[in-house]
């Protein structure tokens, strides 16, 4: 398991990929914003972009993390009605 360096404050599991057959840990995108904000100093739309381009866009290995965008899911509900 790859482990996302100085976002240890974000881990919020992990899970089995059934397709590598490898463990990845989970990380909450909302808490990786707060953890740069708080310790590089930078805006939430700064934190945001740097997530993005430096770590949720490098493919590393099989095995690297998997980044949840829970913001996307305030409604559970929207995505039942839009599957129709």
């Amino acid at each position: 398991m790859l482990k996302a360096d100085g976002l240890d404050d974000a881990l919020i599991g992990s899970s089995y990929d059934v397709a590598t057959q490898e463990q990845r840990l989970v990380y909450s995108v909302n808490k990786c914003i707060k953890v740069l904000m708080d310790r590089d100093g930078i805006t939430d739309v700064e934190a945001r972009e740097y997530l993005e381009h430096n770590t949720m866009c490098a493919y590393v290995s099989q095995d690297q993390p998997i980044f949840v965008d829970a913001e996307y899911f305030d409604d559970i509900q929207d995505l039942y009605d839009g599957a129709d």
